[in-house]
């Protein structure tokens, strides 16, 4: 079993693609750059989208594809609050298992592999739908989270905020073989070690850095549940504030905790999800606060992460 979890590498499994009208409109875009990762690039922008509105580029995990944006809600969300979306597909020719390669060096350094495919996404998803550079946020889960955080390491720049679901720190492996211990049991460094290997990738950026919000299941035996400590010890860090939160409450009655900067302003936040093993939390339905399709490794815990995320984002603004 261990050496299929390190084929599948983050492994959320097979996605069933949810009919709706809205998913429909999801098309591939071709020619958006070199694209040295060899990665296939989706894209959405819902009618009655106007210029200068948000854009989420969503990242699936192993054995996924496109599908997970709209399973996770993101589609749904893009036409009730007008924002563009970018989906970032892994073809099974670069990892027979569609993972992102979150743990292999030549993919997770800026300025190549399929971190600046990614980038090169935004450049063109900006073209695309008009949306704004300075509202341009990255989400993704198990491998997907784990490439999300390669992105906010990598591109910081391009990005005002990312939320990493099941995912792992930055720099945690840089081998597969090494991607064994930081899914499980994890990887223990101090702060400064995590966030020394965002400011090595990030090519002398020096902010302001995006936020970050952080999701884990408490029952998640793939990717061990102290990878959320070990990310907010990273990104709080990374943005100079104290590593022990600034609150605490709850979210859908799930621990939830924030970390504040000098100014008050979150920085940081994290969300435990009591009992939730592997995957997306979704709340299927059409209430206020709820998203997404329930399937393998998209889970209806009731509580929907990305209708969270879009708060904490202000994409209904």
């Amino acid at each position: 079993m261990r050496a299929f979890l390190v084929g599948v590498l983050m492994l959320s499994g097979l996605l069933v693609s949810v009919p709706t009208a809205s998913a429909a409109g999801v098309t591939e875009v071709t020619g958006f750059g070199s694209n040295p990762g060899a990665l296939q690039m989706f894209e959405y922008k819902p009618d009655g989208m106007t210029a200068g509105r948000p854009m989420v580029v969503v990242l699936h995990g192993c054995t996924q594809d496109k599908a997970y944006a709209t399973n996770a809600g993101w589609i749904e969300l893009a036409d009730k609050w007008k924002f563009g979306v970018v989906i970032a597909q892994q073809p099974s020719a670069n990892n027979v298992q569609s993972c992102f390669n979150w743990f292999q060096s030549g993919d997770i350094t800026r300025g190549q592999g399929e971190a600046s495919s990614i980038a090169q996404m935004v450049a063109r998803g900006l073209s695309d739908t008009g949306a704004s550079s300075s509202r341009v946020y990255v989400t993704g889960l198990s491998a997907g989270g784990a490439m999300t955080s390669v992105m906010l390491a990598t591109y910081p720049e391009l990005f005002a905020g990312g939320g990493i679901v099941a995912g792992l720190p930055y720099g945690c492996a840089t081998s597969m073989i090494d991607a064994y211990s930081c899914m499980m049991p994890g990887k223990n460094k101090t702060p400064a070690q995590w966030g020394d290997a965002v400011r090595a990738a990030s090519g002398g950026y020096a902010g302001p850095w995006p936020t970050v919000s952080i999701w884990q299941g408490s029952a998640d035996y793939t990717v061990a549940t102290m990878n959320l400590t070990e990310l907010a010890d990273q990104w709080t860090n990374v943005h100079g504030v104290a590593s022990t939160p600034s609150a605490t409450d709850t979210v859908g009655g799930y621990p939830h905790a924030v970390y504040n900067d000098a100014s008050g302003r979150t920085v940081v936040q994290t969300y435990s999800i009591t009992g939730m093993g592997h995957g997306q939390p979704v709340d299927p339905g059409t209430g206020n606060g709820q998203c997404g399709h329930a399937t393998a490794y998209v889970l209806d815990v009731n509580v929907c992460a990305a209708w969270q995320l879009g708060l904490t984002w202000q994409l209904n603004q």
